[in-house]
Formats: structure tokens, sequence, C-alpha cells
């Protein structure tokens, strides 16, 4: 991709989002204030839709590629939109992931392995997008971490092995810098959405899908590593309190960073960056396809983190101890 068409792609996006936020300006999509919020200020939802349309756009600008990712994304991007208008029900919401995924899987030629593969696989893949999704609690972290993960998988495309479409991960970047423009600040114009999140997530998951399928290296899966260890370890808490996992909450790490603590949340975000690019860095240029080096960072993080958190939570907060 020229010079000259990167920025003619900016442009465009840019204008898009702008065009967005009329929109959503005038039906009214936007993201009130609550007990749960970590702003305290109106703010436009669904930002994030950006993420989507520069996925289908990659698709008709450059050569119609990846016809069942794209029909994928256009419907999981299409319902995550509708959510955030209006809460739909979650049997309606999980069948159309489903599906999305199931599209990304043939995409990937992962359809035609056993199906209990297949459907550990769906499991595992929904898994991944929502957590991706209750990830996007304060201003920058999606759109940041998004914009590292993809920088990694850029310079492994160009440096290392051909993997995916450059025009695709192009156009996804240009993205998402348009919208960490709008976002990464502290006061955010938008915030992502399920829109965002979600679609975002999506992309993310078919293109570290053609990298591991690519190279036969699971390993590279640890560039999720932060944002799982977050997630998970925030489960085996709620779980440990005897709470509703699936019940909304701000219990994350990063939210208690932001929400208990007071720390500027561009602040956090930083923080959670910089771990996750030492991360990266380890990947690609130490650890590279070593499963017993990689066994090791995933259990050294592990112990890290949980003593982080009982450091910084403390053990009464954490198992709710009276």
């Amino acid at each position: 991709m020229s010079v000259l068409y990167a920025l003619f792609l900016l442009v465009i996006l840019f204008v898009a989002e702008l065009v967005y936020f009329k929109i959503a300006d005038h039906y009214n999509i936007i993201d009130q204030p609550n007990h749960r919020s970590s702003h305290t200020a109106v703010t436009i939802r669904g930002g994030g839709i950006i993420f989507g349309v520069a996925g289908l756009l990659a698709f008709f600008l450059f050569g119609f590629q990846y016809l069942f990712f794209s029909i994928g994304l256009f419907l999981i991007a299409l319902i995550s939109f509708l959510d955030d208008m209006h809460t739909l029900n979650n049997k309606v919401r999980l069948v159309v992931h489903g599906l999305s995924v199931l599209l990304l899987f043939t995409q990937l030629d992962v359809i035609y392995f056993p199906w209990y593969f297949t459907a550990i696989g769906v499991i595992v893949v929904i898994g991944t997008i929502n957590a991706y999704n209750f990830m996007d609690g304060i201003n920058g972290i999606t759109g940041g971490y998004s914009l590292l993960l993809l920088a990694t998988l850029y310079y492994i495309d160009q440096y290392i092995i051909d993997f995916t479409s450059v025009e695709l991960l192009l156009t996804v970047i240009i993205s998402v810098l348009v919208f960490n423009f709008f976002n990464f600040r502290k006061k955010a114009k938008c915030f992502a959405g399920d829109v965002g999140s979600v679609s975002i997530a999506f992309i993310i998951v078919f293109l570290l899908g053609q990298l591991i399928f690519k190279t036969q290296n699971p390993v590279y899966i640890l560039f999720l590593l932060l944002y799982g260890l977050d997630t998970v370890t925030t489960i085996f808490f709620r779980l440990m309190r005897k709470e509703n996992i699936f019940k909304a909450h701000r219990t994350h790490f990063y939210q208690f960073l932001a929400n208990e603590r007071k720390w500027p949340q561009l602040a956090v975000v930083v923080l959670y960056l910089v771990v996750q690019l030492i991360i990266n860095l380890l990947i690609v240029f130490v650890i590279q396809s070593s499963w017993l080096s990689a066994l090791l960072l995933l259990i050294v993080s592990l112990v890290v983190f949980v003593a982080m958190r009982l450091k910084v939570e403390g053990k009464k907060h954490l198992f709710n101890l009276i």
C-alpha cells in the first residue's frame, strides 16, 4: 500500500467517524454514566464502528479477499451495533456470534476439522471476543491494546513471515489510529461500544488464527496474555466471592486502579501497554516457537499478576473477607 493510498484511507475513515458522530448524536446513541462507569459525562457510544467499516472497506477495495470472514464481521458488527442501541436478548446475540465464528472458521479452514474441535474452538473464540469486550472499560484501553497487537502482527508479517493481507492489516490499523484520536484522551469524544470492542476482537482473532495456522505455532496466542490474565483472575475472584460472573461489574484490575486507586485512566492504559509490549518482544525475539519457554512465561506472568492483585487490592477486597 502506497503512502498516498494510506492517507486516502485515513481521510475516508476520519470523515466516516465524524459522520457517525452526527448520526449517533441525532439518534441519541450515547453512554450515560452509572454506578459501574469509569466516566462522569455523557459520551457518544459506538465510535468503534469504524473498525468494522475498515474491515469491510478492505474487502471491497483490495480484491474481495476473505469473503467468509467479511460476512462474519458484518454480522457480528451489526448485532453488536443493534445491542448498543437497544439491549438484545442474549440468545439472539449468542446465535449470531456463533454463526460469525463459524464463518471465520470456514475462512481459516477450521470448519473441516473434527466436529468436537470446531465446537471447542467456537466456545473459546466467543469467550475471547467477550473477554475483549469486558476489558473495554476505560479511555484508551481498547484502542491502545489493539494498536499494539496489530503493530506486532504487522512487524511479523513484514519481517518474519507473510501470513495475511497487508492491505487488511494496514486498513484496520488506520481505523484504530482514527478511533484513538477521539478516545485516547482524558475526556473521550466517544467510546468503542460493543460494536467496536467486539468487531476489533473478531478481526484480531482472525489475524492471530492466520498467523498460528501458517506457522503452526500456538505461542502467538500470548499476544493476548495480559487481557487474559486480567479476565481469568477476575472470574476466579468473583467465583470465590460467590458472585454471578454473568452479571455486569467493574472488578477488573485495571478498573480497580482507575476507580478505587484513582490512577489516571491513561496511566493505567500505558502500564498495560508497556507490560504487554515486553511480553510481545519476548515472544517475537526470544521465545519464538519454544513451548517450554512460553509455558514458563505464562506461569511467571500469572504468579506475578496474582501477587500484584493481592498486594494492591488486598485479600479482604478480593475474597470479600469480613
